[in-house]
């Protein structure tokens, strides 16, 4: 088995976050340095800035937090908000080369307003397949939306290599179809945007299940995603199984994933109590077992 990589973007710097909401609000460099400092320590690739809408002061939040997390850490950050001046602003006072625009959407006034900032700014963008109409409905509508950001990276001389595309992950416990639809897409994308990269909220397909579960189904998650080319991932820097899967590692439970995605014959009783919790979960994300709050318990 090759080895698979992906990037890992740290999404605990986040203004729902009752300590670091406050800290950002009040403009106290502390709390945000810290979280940063521990991001980076977890050994992560990019730390996420997520100030949320910032219809306020979202001009003034995201270039504070941009200069307190890069007079501590050299990572590269992404740049995560709704507001297309918050982001803006922080390109502005990025170090150049460093930012990550996090994300646009694919309706019309946020393309107009947002992605012109990639070429402008010299950064990389993510592109999310939201369309005007909202969630694209299976992987044919993820690879139309897909095209349509390539269209508009063309129109802007944005080269493919720095547009990263996230097809949406979706609640497992909500729609597997939709679940099953992101990894399908995710086989095709080369062949949409040659030489695109790739990117997903990986903790979205956990959301809704219990607290101490939601581990087993993003690390199964990212490990079915990187199977097709999954270039990185926004995930929990604390997570220490997923970083360490993201890395290369864990490569039994790698071949253990793929085998229930292939369909093959797996003897449970020859598994550990870990590979047994995986086998489950993966089970559950491939719509072999309906998704229930006890499926670890077989």
């Amino acid at each position: 088995m090759s080895e698979l990589r992906c990037l890992c973007i740290g999404e605990n710097l986040n203004v729902m976050s009752k300590v670091l909401g406050p800290a950002m609000k009040e403009r106290n460099k502390g709390p945000i340095q810290e979280m940063a400092k521990a991001e980076a320590e977890q050994g992560v690739d990019y730390i996420d800035l997520n100030i949320g809408p910032a219809r306020k002061d979202g001009t003034e939040v995201m270039p504070f937090v941009v200069q307190a997390v890069q007079e501590v850490v050299d990572l590269p950050i992404s740049l995560d908000s709704y507001n297309g001046d918050a982001v803006e602003a922080g390109l502005k006072v990025a170090k150049p080369g460093t930012a990550l625009i996090n994300s646009v959407t694919l309706q019309p006034a946020k393309m107009e307003r947002v992605f012109p900032l990639a070429p402008k700014y010299d950064a990389d963008i993510i592109v999310v397949l939201w369309g005007p109409d909202g969630m694209p409905r299976d992987e044919n509508e993820r690879a139309m939306f897909a095209a349509e950001a390539m269209m508009k990276a063309d129109e802007l001389g944005i080269p493919y290599e720095r547009l990263w595309i996230d097809p949406i992950a979706s609640p497992v416990s909500v729609e597997i179809n939709q679940v099953k639809a992101c990894v399908s897409f995710m086989q095709s994308l080369q062949d949409i945007v040659p030489g695109c990269k790739s990117t997903v909220g990986l903790s979205n397909v956990s959301n809704g299940a219990p607290e101490e579960l939601r581990g087993w189904l993003n690390c199964a998650y990212l490990i079915m995603l990187m199977r097709y080319g999954m270039y990185s991932a926004i995930v929990d820097a604390f997570d220490e199984d997923l970083i360490a899967i993201a890395k290369g590692g864990k490569k039994d439970i790698v071949e253990l994933v793929y085998d229930v995605m292939d369909g093959k014959s797996v003897s449970v009783d020859s598994l550990t109590e870990e590979q047994i919790k995986y086998y489950r979960t993966a089970k559950v994300l491939v719509g072999e077992t309906l998704y229930s709050a006890s499926w670890l318990e077989g």
